[in-house]
């Protein structure tokens, strides 16, 4: 590949995550429940009253650590670059949090469009930088370790199922343990892990032939 390849990736992939942390933010702002994967930083962030961003990074290294473990000497090398990309992710949530600020739309319905926003931004950012094949980041990294190490017949999006919802009951343990509450996971968590995929397929038939045209870059 390219220096000039892999530059225009690059800027492509983490424009992708930008756009993605965009839409974690509005998910946060419209109060309907977070997404499954961001899910357990968000409750320990508010369960220790830490920074959210960091709590993404954090999270995502230990998701890493999990990579390592599985994969053991079969673990990339390059694949620790997940890290960067954790910290920009987390970065760009406090980043986008800021710029939303308290910006919500009232009522109920207002809320499901603030949702309906975050699932189209989620969607369009993670086939933006799927779309790249640079690097994965921490949770698609986990699903390919876990399919690859102990379920290989099993589909990507079976394993991702599995994935989403571990995390999910995990962050319910946690906020009832140091909230006495469930905080953050609502019926926008359920509907971002259905809608995101749809909105995926969708976006993917528009980005990856302009990906394919990088590929033409010399």
């Amino acid at each position: 590949m390219s220096i000039k390849k892999l530059l225009i990736k690059s800027i492509i992939y983490i424009v992708g995550l930008f756009i993605m942390a965009l839409g974690v933010s509005f998910s946060i702002n419209s109060k309907l429940g977070i997404s499954p994967v961001n899910s357990i930083p968000y409750v320990v962030s508010n369960s220790f009253n830490l920074d959210l961003g960091i709590m993404i990074t954090l999270v995502f290294g230990i998701i890493i650590l999990l990579q390592i473990l599985i994969l053991r000497r079969e673990f990339k090398i390059y694949n620790l670059s997940q890290i960067i990309f954790s910290y920009l992710f987390g970065f760009f949530t406090d980043f986008t949090g800021m710029i939303l600020g308290d910006f919500k739309i009232p009522t109920y319905f207002g809320s499901l469009i603030m949702l309906l926003i975050s699932i189209i931004l989620i969607a369009l950012g993670l086939t933006t930088y799927v779309s790249t094949k640079l690097i994965n980041m921490p949770i698609e990294g986990l699903i390919e370790a876990i399919k690859y190490k102990y379920f290989p017949q099993k589909s990507f999006g079976y394993i991702k199922i599995i994935v989403d919802v571990t995390m999910v009951v995990a962050a319910i343990a946690i906020s009832f343990i140091f909230l006495g509450r469930i905080e953050g996971i609502r019926e926008g968590t359920a509907l971002s892990a259905i809608f995101v995929g749809y909105f995926v397929k969708i976006f993917t038939k528009i980005i990856v032939p302009f990906e394919e045209k990088l590929e033409n870059i010399n």
